[in-house]
């Protein structure tokens, strides 16, 4: 997952940052590395505090209408934007329009990008299970969410975000959802459901529509 998101950062940093005299060229790979970091980072520090629903809601694009605009005014890519911006001013002594410049030119367009190749069930380059394994500790394939409470099962993240992709979930779904791999009772609404298995959840919130 790591290879094909600098793929995207450096795909969307020519102009911004390697065509940009502001930018030493000595510092144009590590400051496109330090993009990537920020992004895997701050998706991290939300499923870490317990924001999956969120950070599969991006994935999907549910959360976002695709111009960059409407792209950073989500709570998740604004806070990616703060934690990139104040990395390339500290790490390379940008000025603070300098890097706002390079993280507005790039990030909208790479999430973009990644939102399009995730959600595409027939883009195999992204997926939900590699990013979210990847943020979660695990690798591709289905995740194993044992570190999280009552958990020890896998789960397939895919089935969840194509399902949202295509409007089959909503977001209410989707915390339902996030709460359960957590240990949260949020989906005990649904019945008797084993909260490590996609299908027990799943059948949980389709079960009453």
């Amino acid at each position: 997952m790591l290879d094909q998101l600098f793929n995207l950062v450096q795909d969307q940093s020519q102009d911004a940052v390697v065509n940009n005299p502001a930018v030493p060229d000595k510092y144009n790979k590590d400051v496109m590395q330090s993009l990537m970091g920020s992004i895997t980072g701050g998706m991290q520090q939300e499923v870490q505090k317990g924001n999956l629903d969120g950070v599969m809601g991006l994935l999907s694009g549910r959360t976002v209408q695709g111009n960059s605009t409407s792209m950073m005014s989500n709570p998740i890519v604004a806070s990616i934007s703060q934690i990139a911006t104040t990395n390339i001013m500290q790490k390379f002594g940008l000025s603070p329009a300098i890097a706002n410049g390079i993280v507005a030119a790039v990030l909208p367009q790479v999430m973009s990008r990644m939102i399009n190749k995730t959600s595409n069930p027939n883009d195999s380059s992204m997926d939900f299970n590699s990013i979210l394994g990847g943020l979660m500790g695990g690798g591709s394939g289905s995740v194993n969410t044992s570190s999280a409470p009552s958990q020890g099962k896998g789960v397939n993240f895919n089935e969840i975000g194509y399902a949202m992709a295509d409007g089959k979930l909503d977001m209410n779904d989707l915390k339902r959802v996030g709460g359960s791999l957590f240990g949260g009772n949020s989906a005990q609404s649904g019945g008797n459901q084993d909260s490590g298995s996609l299908g027990g959840l799943l059948g949980g919130l389709f079960g009453g529509k």
